[in-house]
């Protein structure tokens, strides 16, 4: 299924569309709100394994209907090396159904090859990358 292409700030205003992405693999991750306890573990989890993702043409993209301001400065104090959108009118989380910790992974047609459903924010960055490896072989 092909993915909702859409339209929305990051940390730094700037506008992204998901068809930008098109050629490389996306993990597209929504979480309930910045700088909370299990939002910033999945986050550093996958700002760890930044060089991993980068190796496999993977950009990740976390989504949450916090505002551009808060990203910010969520993404400064923790150095995450990815692109926070802001939703706050919900409009691109009520598309996809991902109120809460919800994940999709899109290939590089832009089509949803899988999708995590109320995912464990310690483990989620792992579970991603032992998947890809398989999609990718």
């Amino acid at each position: 299924m092909k993915a909702y292409n859409f339209s929305l700030p990051d940390q730094n205003g700037k506008t992204h569309k998901l068809s930008d992405y098109l050629g490389k693999w996306i993990i597209l991750y929504f979480y309930p709100k910045d700088n909370t306890p299990g939002c910033t573990k999945e986050a550093c989890s996958f700002r760890d394994a930044h060089s991993e993702y980068k190796k496999r043409n993977v950009a990740i993209i976390g989504i949450s209907k916090d505002s551009v301001s808060s990203h910010k400065k969520f993404a400064d104090m923790f150095s995450l090396s990815f692109t926070l959108l802001s939703d706050p009118n919900h409009k691109v989380i009520e598309r996809f159904g991902a109120w809460g910790r919800n994940t999709v992974l899109i290939n590089p047609k832009g089509e949803i090859v899988k999708e995590y459903t109320s995912v464990n924010p310690i483990t989620h960055s792992s579970e991603i990358l032992k998947d890809l490896k398989k999609l990718q072989s």
